[in-house]
């Protein structure tokens, strides 16, 4: 019996250790994960925030990270990957803006909806954005590229990632019990649920690359080579000649 219950009690004793040695890890490391994946995840890469906003926000409820100094953090760190879009679309201009939609989910849709987001908005757009998918990255490059002054810009894109960080982490920090409990839970799924995560992922990119090919598919249309519209040009055809690009598009390009 002796024997059976030293058993017992080592076993016991595992999953304490493990929760002591990762308590350990985020007191002494938590704040250079949450700078990073906010920072990651402004300058485009698919590393989501949110729930790493929840979880500081919950360490913070329970002692284990400062609530203030986890505020400021988040905040530099979106400052700062915006700041890097903005100098870039002011810098090289459409070529920014063209690199963000071709890596985008949608990018067929992605100079269209952010111009009528940003002729609708104006510079108000870096404070919404931040909540918007896939507008957070654009935001602050369009910003650049149309010449919005560093003033505004900062006042702005400072007052959309001050409201982002507060959305996610204030909640966290009064659901704290809540959070800590549903990430014990979540710990025990371990790999099944890391598995349903990554499918669930997975199928929503195949889906947006089914559903664009298909679209591509059905607006294909013959098309003429610029040569071929000159020369119809100079052989007399009368011809009606139609930009049908956004007032976006022309604004950024226009001697295209």
């Amino acid at each position: 019996m002796e024997h059976n219950s030293g058993g017992n009690e080592g076993t016991r004793e595992k999953p304490d250790i493990g929760m002591n040695e990762f308590s350990a890890f985020v007191s002494q490391y938590g704040e250079v994960v949450l700078f990073a994946i906010v920072f990651v995840e402004q300058i485009g890469l698919p590393l989501p925030a949110v729930p790493v906003l929840l979880s500081a926000g919950a360490l913070a409820g329970a002692g284990k990270m400062d609530l203030t100094g986890a505020i400021v953090l988040s905040v530099m760190a979106c400052m700062a990957g915006d700041l890097i879009w903005y100098e870039l679309g002011r810098r090289r201009g459409r070529r920014v803006l063209n690199l963000l939609c071709r890596i985008s989910m949608e990018p067929d849709s992605c100079v269209r909806r952010t111009e009528k987001f940003f002729t609708r908005h104006g510079a108000r757009s870096l404070v919404l954005a931040k909540f918007i998918p896939g507008l957070s990255t654009l935001a602050p490059a369009l910003a650049g590229l149309f010449r919005i002054s560093m003033q505004r810009f900062l006042l702005y894109n400072g007052l959309g990632a001050v409201l982002w960080t507060l959305a996610f982490i204030i909640p966290g920090y009064l659901l704290s019990d809540q959070i800590e409990r549903l990430a014990e839970q979540a710990g025990r799924l371990g790999l099944w649920l890391a598995f349903v995560f990554g499918a669930g992922i997975v199928s929503y990119i195949l889906y947006k690359f089914v559903h664009r090919q298909l679209l591509l598919r059905e607006l294909r249309i013959a098309r003429i080579t610029v040569e071929e519209l000159k020369r119809m040009m100079d052989d007399g055809h009368e011809l009606k000649v139609v930009d049908l690009r956004g007032a976006l598009d022309h604004e950024a390009d226009p001697y295209t």
